[in-house]
């Protein structure tokens, strides 16, 4: 399930009304990424409906918490970019090309001039929300790391990989490609944004036995 369904499932009010509610709920994400992209996450629980156009029993009606919609905003920003993956790597025939566009596209820090609002977003309440709530955390996080892992069996079947356990190789890499990610959100760097991308990939294809 995602978010957004998990969200109405736990209000019992709307579920004669589910696609209203779905639509109130993406709502309420809509706003709260719009306020991040302009004050971070110092905005008020007021200020969250005024924006969404909702009241605030309806916030409360689908989110316990400011916290827990943080999380449903990080789960839709990775969910979104991993759907925009999908869609640039599906004409790709070579399962290595499809998981190196991956691994190198994920882990790149944002380019000079770049919007940086999301990645500093996801960096700062990552680790905050990961104390908290540490199995919503990964789930937001699985489809990254179910991306990496179909490449990798893809890759595994075609020969040009080996694997004794995808699952967990891509947990790894899925972890790599963060703190890659992490450390670029906010650390300025000496190298260009495709070749911190083109060496970890290097790094992660020899752990793979993969060629050069």
């Amino acid at each position: 399930m995602t978010w957004v369904e998990r969200a109405v499932e736990r209000s019992p009010m709307v579920q004669r009304s589910r696609n209203r509610g779905m639509e109130q709920a993406q709502a309420i994400v809509r706003a709260a990424r719009r306020l991040i992209a302009t004050k971070g996450t110092s905005f008020t629980t007021q200020e969250l409906v005024k924006e969404a156009g909702v009241a605030l029993q309806t916030f409360y009606r689908y989110f316990a918490s400011k916290d827990q919609l943080l999380l449903a905003v990080f789960e839709d920003l990775i969910s979104e970019f991993c759907e925009g993956l999908r869609s640039q790597v599906a004409e790709m025939a070579d399962p290595i090309e499809r998981l190196r566009f991956c691994v190198t596209i994920a882990a790149r820090p944002p380019a000079d001039g770049a919007e940086v609002t999301a990645p500093r977003f996801i960096t700062s309440e990552h680790w905050r929300l990961q104390q908290e709530y540490p199995a919503e955390i990964a789930v937001a996080i699985s489809p990254f790391s179910d991306l990496v892992a179909e490449e990798i069996e893809n890759a595994v079947r075609a020969g040009s990989l080996r694997s004794a356990d995808p699952q967990s190789d891509a947990w790894h890499i899925t972890q790599l490609v963060m703190a890659v990610f992490h450390h670029y959100a906010f650390a300025d760097s000496e190298q260009s944004t495709e070749e911190v991308g083109e060496r970890l990939w290097r790094f992660c294809l020899s752990g793979l036995g993969g060629a050069h």
